[in-house]
Formats: structure tokens, C-alpha cells, sequence
């Protein structure tokens, strides 16, 4: 499936790419974490990064994974003194080139084109985390699964004669974090859809056959690709 546009102008990506320095993040450390005080924001290199919430009951809830030329830590913007709302977590061995949070902040206030095209950009991010939490709330463990599932083959679906391959391996713990809920319950889900041949498994990928079944289900609205992708 062909993945949307999400490129942004050329000003505005040289702007993001004027960075003070690079770091390098080793699998499964944190690049922030949640509470921790927001002075930087960072532009991935390379590898993923995955952004996540603690839930109330100690859960971790991912919200999205990030790759290459992707900025994390942009919630904090023009706003002093502000905590990092959410936490990151290297996926693999990743690399991320730092931006001051201030020095961005200036350059931003003096173009009101970038300012205003930045703005648009984080907007995009607000509405895929709501439709994220509106799947969860309106349609349960189940819809959360089904919603994630449609979210993953839209970033990394190839299509073939069976259905979609979502190109990326995938444990049943971590499809757990996006639903907020437990590995548990996830295996038993996933082996209700396989049972009725609406997924298969190998090797870590899973191959959606029949990817309306899962837009029913959960009364899918048809969204625009740009707000129903899981990155």
C-alpha cells in the first residue's frame, strides 16, 4: 500500500536539519522519558524510536514509531519550563541529531511561514493521537487491536495476492503496548482472526487477508492516510 506524504517544505526541513549535535542511541535506552525536563528536541538519523504513555495503571500505551528525518520531543514547544509529555525509547540502535528547544523557538518567531507550516505539522499529530484514543475508548481491546492493525498495514503494508504484508516484524507484546492492555490479550484476539483466516503469521510478520473485515468491525470512517498511519 502506497504510504502518504508527510514531506515537509524544504525551508522547513533545513531549518529542522540545523542541528547543535548528534547522539547515538543504543536499543531499548530512552532518549527521554516522561516528567523529565524538555530543553532539546531531536531529529532521527537513523534506527526507530518509539513514543509511549504511562498509563495510571502502570501500562505503557505507544502512540507511534518514528524513523529516519522524523522529530520527537515537539510537543514542548513555546512552552517554559515544560516536561516532556511522553516518553521515547529506542527500538534499535538509533542516532538523533540534537535541536536546542529555544534556538528553534527564535527562528520560528521570526518567519511567520515556517511558524505557521510547523504549527500544521504538529496539528497532523494531534489528530492521529485522538483517533488513536477514540478507537481505544469507542471500541475496546479489540477495537484497539483491529485499529492498529488497519494503522500498521497503512505505514508498512505491501500488497500482494493474499492481502497486505505489514513489512515489519512485530511481537504480540509490543502490538499489546499499542492496545494498552496485555500480551494475553492480545494472543487471543490474534488467534480468533486467525482461526476465521482474517490474519496469518510468519516468521514475526503478519498478513492481513481481509483488511475490511477489520474496518467494519470497528466502523472505520475512512480517514485520510495522513491521520490513520501508526508513525
Amino acid at each position: 500500500m502506497a504510504q502518504s506524504s508527510k514531506t515537509l517544505s524544504n525551508d522547513l526541513t533545513e531549518l529542522l536539519s540545523t542541528v547543535n549535535h548528534h547522539t547515538y542511541i543504543p536499543k531499548g535506552t530512552f532518549l527521554f522519558q516522561e516528567g523529565q525536563l524538555a530543553n532539546e528536541l531531536y531529529i532521527i538519523k537513523s534506527g526507530r524510536i518509539q513514543i509511549s504513555k504511562n498509563t495510571p495503571d502502570g501500562k505503557e500505551l505507544t502512540l507511534r514509531i518514528c524513523g529516519i528525518n522524523e522529530i520527537v520531543g515537539e510537543l514542548t514547544l513555546f512552552s517554559e519550563g515544560a516536561k516532556y509529555l511522553l516518553s521515547a525509547k529506542a527500538l534499535e540502535n538509533s542516532e538523533v541529531g540534537v535541536i536546542k528547544k529555544e534556538e528553534l523557538e527564535e527562528k520560528l518567531s521570526h518567519n511567520n511561514a515556517l511558524a505557521i507550516e510547523f504549527m500544521k505539522w504538529m496539528s497532523d499529530h494531534f489528530r492521529r493521537t485522538q483517533t488513536k484514543f477514540r478507537d481505544l475508548i469507542l471500541y475496546g481491546k479489540k477495537g484497539a487491536l483491529y485499529s492498529t492493525l488497519i494503522r500498521m498495514v497503512n505505514s508498512y503494508g505491501v500488497e500482494s495476492a493474499n492481502g497486505f504484508l505489514i513489512d515489519m516484524k512485530l511481537t504480540n507484546q509490543e502490538l499489546a503496548g499499542f492496545c494498552g492492555t496485555s500480551r494475553e490479550v492480545v494472543n487471543r484476539l490474534l488467534s480468533d482472526l486467525k482461526k476465521e483466516d482474517i490474519v496469518s503469521i510468519q516468521k514475526g510478520k503478519i498478513t492481513i487477508h481481509n483488511l475490511d473485515y477489520l474496518r467494519d468491525v470497528i466502523g472505520c470512517e475512512n480517514c485520510p492516510i495522513d491521520i490513520c498511519e501508526i508513525d
